[in-house]
């Protein structure tokens, strides 16, 4: 059984790691939150049409694309909730964005809602799944 500030720990863990998406400078700024053996999952949504998984490897790929795609993001808080080893966030992701996405104009903001689950192997993370709502744009 997990002591209080363990479950805190991974909370904090997984606000950081939020807090480095927004201000990261390359993938390697985000691989110090993943375990090696880390699964990412995006659900459909108006960006990706499929279920795409990604390890490890791929996560750094998509972190590389997302910063040529992107000039800032910013995620404001929600809500949090813990369950087990569990973390899961109800964000609102905006973007600005670096080029054109349907009729959003090159400098202007994408925005999405988004609840991001983290699961943890200690203190990284193993699992994460994200379901993102993105604001028309098409």
């Amino acid at each position: 059984m997990k002591k209080e500030n363990e479950k805190t720990d991974i909370l904090q863990i997984a606000k950081k790691f939020i807090t480095s998406l927004e201000n990261r400078r390359s993938a390697e700024d985000l691989t110090k939150f993943y375990h090696p053996a880390v699964m990412q999952t995006e659900y459909p949504n108006a960006v990706a049409k499929d279920i795409i998984n990604r390890n490890l490897d791929e996560l750094k790929k998509a972190s590389e694309k997302g910063k040529k795609i992107l000039l800032k993001e910013k995620y404001e808080f929600l809500k949090s909730y813990m369950y087990g080893n569990t973390v899961i966030l109800e964000v609102i992701w905006k973007e600005t964005l670096a080029a054109p996405v349907g009729n959003i104009p090159a400098g202007g903001e994408m925005k999405a809602y988004s609840a991001q689950f983290y699961e943890f192997e200690g203190d990284k993370i193993i699992k994460q799944r994200n379901y993102d709502c993105f604001e028309p744009f098409l």
